[in-house]
């Protein structure tokens, strides 16, 4: 009897989880030599860094108050762009040859911010799942970042919650 009641609950949750599944990978774009990388932090991203020269050099996120490590390098023009508290980043697109030529961060907002050269194949990164943002990026470098693959999920905030 037990089996069947665990069987029951397993069953349920499966045919559940497609409805509450927020998590989606959108997979790598550019040449991916070199060193990897996750950029990553807690909490949603408040503000994005990314360097640029003839090709994108390097990032950085800060989620909530603290920035990340830098991922790459921070040499070439730095480019940044702050989050609103309602704001979210919710499509990554640019080109791509050797290196990562350009990037586009786009947000909930429509606002962009746009670094590089566009030249090379494109790319076009969004979540799967209705509400979900950019919660990390991981790719690979070496003198430049070679590739980005981007990891989207509902962020749940203690805005969200609320006291009944």
């Amino acid at each position: 009897m037990l089996f069947f009641a665990i069987f029951a609950l397993l069953a349920a949750s499966a045919i559940a989880e497609p409805e509450t599944q927020s998590y989606s990978f959108s997979p790598a774009a550019g040449s991916g030599s070199g060193s990897s990388f996750t950029l990553t932090g807690e909490g949603r991203i408040t503000a994005v860094r990314v360097w640029e020269s003839s090709y994108i050099r390097g990032f950085q996120f800060r989620y909530g108050f603290i920035w990340s490590p830098v991922v790459g390098f921070t040499s070439g023009q730095q480019q940044e762009m702050e989050l609103s508290d309602d704001e979210a980043v919710i499509q990554i697109s640019g080109k791509y040859s050797h290196y990562v030529q350009s990037v586009v961060f786009v947000t909930s907002k429509g606002r962009h911010l746009e670094a590089g050269q566009p030249s090379g194949t494109s790319f076009n990164m969004y979540p799967s799942h209705k509400d979900a943002e950019l919660v990390l990026l991981s790719g690979t470098y070496h003198g430049a970042i070679t590739s980005i693959a981007a990891h989207w999920a509902r962020v749940v905030s203690s805005a969200d919650y609320t006291e009944h």
